[in-house]
């Protein structure tokens, strides 16, 4: 597929990475210009552009750039190909990004995204530490394979989006529709837990909206206080203690 990814971070990076290297046609950007993205990303094939034409001749746009940045994509979003699908994979935390009325009171993030940038996205990447994320993909097939939820509206862009995830290396779990998604937002069972996809459908099960935000806000009090000294199997750790 033509995929264009926005957001050259550690997990942006990491998908250039992998489906470049499953054979997809993959352009990166980030908001720096296309000389600051590190040369180790495109080494299976992807290519550093613009953000301005990351958007041209594309069937995917994935987002990873963090969740208050997603007002200013509007513009770039509103000149994609028609059919092409959004891919979100932000999360909210209101001590990086700032305060959102709207999602302290509650309104999933995803939906959020949606009505920021004015088209339909698919969740999917969100629930993943960025280190499990680089370095524990593995075949399809593998005991102990991780799995990844996938949230969507519209079954063809849950195909998709599941379909890339299984190219990154991960099962790829649906999740639900996008109003569902709050179920793989921080503070949720399912969310950097790293479980199979026989421990995933059950954590996403058990999640209670209500508890997200505490939970996510305990979770990073944790993390923040320990953090130099954390590996990313501590990290697990702690969010599987917290958000059980």
């Amino acid at each position: 597929m033509k995929i264009g990814i926005l957001g050259a971070g550690s997990i942006g990076s990491a998908l250039a990475l992998k489906l470049a290297a499953a054979g997809h046609e993959v352009k990166v950007a980030n908001s720096r210009g296309p000389e600051t993205i590190n040369s180790d990303v495109l080494v299976t094939g992807a290519t550093a552009v613009e953000a301005a034409t990351v958007r041209h001749n594309i069937e995917v746009l994935i987002t990873s750039i963090p969740l208050s940045a997603m007002p200013a994509i509007k513009p770039l979003v509103a000149d994609l190909p028609r059919g092409a699908i959004i891919i979100d994979t932000s999360n909210y935390y209101p001590l990086r990004d700032g305060h959102v009325q709207a999602l302290d009171e509650g309104q999933v993030e995803s939906i959020w995204v949606a009505e920021q940038i004015g088209r339909p996205v698919t969740k999917a990447w969100n629930a993943i530490l960025s280190q499990t994320f680089q370095a524990k993909g593995v075949a399809a097939g593998q005991v102990g394979r991780l799995a990844i939820p996938v949230a969507a509206d519209h079954e063809a862009d849950q195909q998709i989006a599941m379909s890339l995830v299984e190219d990154t290396g991960f099962d790829a779990i649906y999740a639900g529709r996008l109003a569902d998604s709050w179920r793989q937002q921080p503070g949720a069972p399912a969310y950097c837990t790293e479980l199979t996809r026989d421990e995933l459908p059950d954590a996403l099960a058990r999640a209670d909206k209500d508890l997200l935000p505490s939970r996510r806000d305990q979770a990073m009090a944790t993390i923040g206080q320990k953090f130099d000294s954390l590996t990313t199997d501590d990290v697990v750790t702690i969010n599987r203690t917290t958000y059980a």
